[in-house]
């Protein structure tokens, strides 16, 4: 399920870190106070991750209740940014770039060297 997420209208994810000993309730809270968003929205993925980044647990509300999604990789790890701020919305792409274990934005490095010219 969470190599294809085109049955969501939105996927969002907590930046930081996320204390992965929370369940159902703790992310639901973690969703409407500090990402605040609503939580019982339905379609919508809210992912979390926490200092390890080889597990990732994701929130789904499904009308009749939660459902909890937890993923850990074998090998490698989730490119998850870790500064705390507002809830990111992801694309398709950038989801799908997360799951592959890429980084979902670019980041340009700019050259340390000067022009002598």
């Amino acid at each position: 399920m969470l190599y294809d997420a085109k049955g969501f209208d939105h996927i969002y994810i907590a930046p930081g870190y996320t204390d992965m000993r929370k369940g159902i309730d703790g992310l639901m809270a973690k969703v409407g106070y500090e990402m605040g968003l609503n939580p019982f929205q339905e379609k919508v993925l809210f992912l979390f991750c926490g200092r390890s980044a080889n597990k990732i647990k994701g929130l789904v509300w499904e009308k009749d209740g939660f459902l909890l999604l937890y993923k850990r990789v074998d090998k490698g790890s989730y490119v998850w940014p870790r500064t705390p701020g507002e809830a990111m919305s992801l694309t398709q792409e950038q989801f799908e770039r997360l799951m592959s274990g890429f980084a979902i934005e670019s980041r340009i490095k700019e050259s340390r060297h000067k022009s002598i010219l």
